[in-house]
């Protein structure tokens, strides 16, 4: 009996006589060996069960060789439609995932291989209720808000953009000089800034730089947009959340500035000229996030950031009370 296995090309999964009815996408760390380790166990285990998976382009050889015997879709061919795309890696990993996902409408589950990661809610552990999970398609799928990022020149062409799904941070390019930025919401002046930057963020990546800069943490279900500044030189620089609705505009001023650089998430960036202009508004598209479980997002907080939560009374080292028997 001829084995029929791989005779289908570069389709990821063991083929008999015809191709997988479904297919996942997944995408991997690009630099961690334990991260490809994860990645082909996974695609090992649905391929097993007749599940379709596609890589990026870049992971397609890599990953091969940890795969002998299942063939394995790119994604600059990949013409199916896929039931989600799963991450092995961190946080950074799910943002590059998410610029094939988000025009795509495909939910993402993340397995965690980085640091703290708030949008990987899986470990390397939980690897077989992954994989049940997502062949018995049992999860849930989170709207998150994303923002969509265009810069325009003084002309009022615009001549760039962007989405970002943590956050867009404009900062200047030269440490000799601040940067000089008016913000505006929904068209009418708020203030202006002296300032090394301006962050605009979403409930997502209230977690991530805005934290780090003294924004509030903020519930990832919540629809709502928060602007940080950065070291700015004023009496008032507090954060501010706006409505979901609102159209934030970030004016270079064009006497006292030198150019910024706009960044996207960390991953896509511009340089802005002196009087240009960043307008941020809600995207059209919504990140969709699929759990596999219904933890509460306190919950994650809590376990991520390591809080205190047992009481200063107990003593450094002890045990929190639900751990005692």
């Amino acid at each position: 009996m001829t084995d029929a296995r791989g005779f289908m090309g570069r389709y990821c999964g063991l083929v008999n006589d015809s191709s997988p009815s479904r297919y996942v996408v997944v995408v991997t760390h690009a630099t961690r060996d334990d991260a490809f380790d994860a990645a082909a166990e996974f695609i090992s285990e649905v391929a097993g069960r007749d599940i379709g998976c596609a890589v990026p382009d870049d992971q397609v050889e890599p990953m091969s060789t940890k795969l002998p015997g299942i063939d394995l879709e790119g994604l600059g061919e990949f013409t199916r439609e896929a039931e989600v795309v799963v991450v092995f890696g961190g946080d950074g990993t799910i943002l590059r995932a998410a610029e094939w996902s988000l025009p795509r409408h495909v939910p993402m589950i993340g397995v965690n291989l980085g640091h703290v990661g708030f949008l990987a809610e899986l470990e390397r552990s939980d690897m077989a209720d992954l994989v049940n999970k997502v062949c018995s398609r049992d999860y849930t799928v989170e709207d998150r808000l994303v923002l969509n990022i265009t810069v325009t020149e003084h002309s009022g062409q615009h001549r760039w953009g962007s989405f970002a799904v943590n956050e867009l941070s404009l900062e200047k390019a030269a440490r000799r000089r601040m940067l000089d930025v008016l913000a505006s919401v929904d068209e009418l002046p708020v203030q202006r800034w002296s300032c090394d930057g301006i962050l605009v963020s979403t409930p997502t990546g209230s977690t991530a730089y805005a934290f780090s800069a003294g924004g509030p943490v903020m519930w990832p279900d919540l629809d709502a947009m928060l602007m940080v500044p950065l070291s700015a030189h004023a009496l008032f620089a507090r954060p501010l959340v706006m409505s979901p609705a609102a159209r934030v505009d970030l004016d270079v001023q064009p006497d006292g500035s030198e150019s910024a650089v706009l960044w996207c998430d960390g991953r896509r960036s511009c340089t802005v000229r002196p009087g240009e202009r960043i307008t941020v508004v809600r995207h059209p598209d919504r990140l969709r996030i699929a759990r596999l479980a219904a933890q509460p997002f306190a919950s994650r907080l809590v376990k991520k950031f390591e809080l205190p939560v047992s009481g200063w009374r107990q003593g450094r080292g002890r045990h929190h009370p639900e751990e005692t028997s």
